[in-house]
């Protein structure tokens, strides 16, 4: 194959939240055994209709029932397993990136210490409610009146590494709310830095208050020497699409579009392919595990699967000769389990394009990094701390047909 111009390469990498790909070896350690999101919402809803996926190679990467395995698929597949501490989007977003977690960020299940959360009241300037491990759709039922009524915000934690902070838009309003965002990620260091502060606004009346696109994410620093950082030091931009500008702190990203929910995500994708030429895009797309897998609701998480897979043709039709596409997933959120969770899962791995050999089986993965590790040394950036670039793997030789 003739070497591509540097400046004319491109990875697009699309992060697909939380669809994983069954249990990992580790699983029960997380509470996880016998977890699958993908295998077991394609058995919820009697199969899946995702003819594109399965023309690219998904269901050679686990038995998925509506999905085939394919003779000779159009791209390279695979999945891979988490090594980091963790099953939360930044302990797998920063793994992908080549930095995976080795020290398990800090967690809450008994809720938050109280002389720090009383630090906080007193830099805000107003008391808390909750102070619990919840999810966020249920506590905004059970304490949304009595925050309306007192103004107090409320704090409130998952199995992840997080600190969140829940108000009504009409009692604090979205920019004082980060503000006080801003004031606990300042806290929030040393042994209780959490991997993600974050804001989640709310509307409605008592009884039916629901959340708003208004979220946002406050993030630690992330770890020196990643893709993104790997990326800009050979030269070339970096395009952040949804929440990828806050799990990476909005360190080493060039350009960024935020996006409201997948399909808003989508819209920004072939924008972006549109509109920059050459570097790193990568993207979020958070519907699957905001919406569906935190509410074990397998049926709109197929049908969020199905509104991707219906799309992507538009992506494909979008690509450029040296362009390579990467699908993955940051970790799992099996809606048909009593969790609402994440869960510790393998991620699946397609990769795509020109440059990329068809049907290669790229087996498991022994970490999320490789897949850092391969859009690194494809667009001539430094080697990252971790990960095994596949690229030789998937290296086109003599123009290898795609069976188009």
């Amino acid at each position: 194959m003739a070497e591509k111009n540097l400046a004319e390469k491109r990875v697009i990498l699309i992060v697909l939240d939380s669809v994983g790909a069954g249990e990992a070896p580790d699983a029960a350690a997380y509470g996880d055994a016998g977890s699958n999101t993908l295998g077991h919402i394609a058995e919820a809803l009697g199969g899946l209709n995702l003819p594109n996926l399965q023309k690219m190679g998904l269901g050679n990467i686990l038995p998925l029932r509506g999905v085939a395995p394919q003779a000779a698929p159009k791209a390279a597949f695979g999945r891979m397993q988490e090594v980091s501490c963790g099953k939360d989007t930044t302990a797998g977003h920063w793994e992908l990136a080549g930095t995976p977690l080795l020290r398990p960020l800090p967690t809450y299940p008994d809720g938050f210490p109280a002389s720090l959360l009383a630090e906080f009241e007193r830099r805000i300037g107003r008391g808390t409610l909750g102070n619990v491990p919840a999810s966020g759709t249920v506590i905004i039922q059970e304490l949304g009146e009595e925050h309306m009524r007192t103004g107090q915000p409320i704090v409130y934690t998952s199995a992840d590494s997080v600190f969140q902070i829940a108000a009504h838009e009409q009692v604090i309003p979205p920019e004082q709310l980060y503000e006080m965002c801003g004031i606990a990620r300042r806290l929030l260091v040393g042994e209780h830095g959490v991997g993600r502060v974050i804001a989640r606004p709310f509307v409605g009346e008592p009884g039916h208050f629901s959340r708003t696109e208004r979220r946002r994410d406050f993030s630690l620093l992330p770890p020196d020497g990643n893709l993104l950082a790997a990326v800009q030091a050979a030269g070339l931009p970096v395009v952040a699409i949804g929440k990828i500008h806050d799990i990476f702190a909005d360190q080493n990203i060039d350009f960024s579009y935020p996006t409201s929910d997948n399909a808003d995500g989508m819209v920004k994708i072939l924008a972006a392919v549109d509109k920059h030429s050459a570097g790193l895009i990568w993207a979020n797309l958070v519907d699957f595990d905001m919406l569906y897998g935190h509410r074990n609701d397998a049926a709109g998480y197929g049908a969020a699967l199905e509104a991707f897979d219906a799309w992507l043709p538009r992506l494909l039709a979008a690509l450029r000769p040296a362009d390579l596409l990467l699908i993955t997933a940051d970790h799992g959120n099996d809606p048909t389990t009593p969790s609402t969770d994440h869960s510790r899962e393998y991620v699946p791995v397609l990769a795509y394009g020109e440059p990329a050999a068809a049907g290669i089986d790229l087996g498991v993965r022994s970490c999320f990094a490789d897949l850092g590790a391969t859009a690194a040394e494809y667009l001539g950036a430094p080697e990252l701390p971790a990960g095994r670039s596949f690229l030789a793997d998937i290296t086109k030789v003599g123009g290898a047909a795609r069976g188009e």
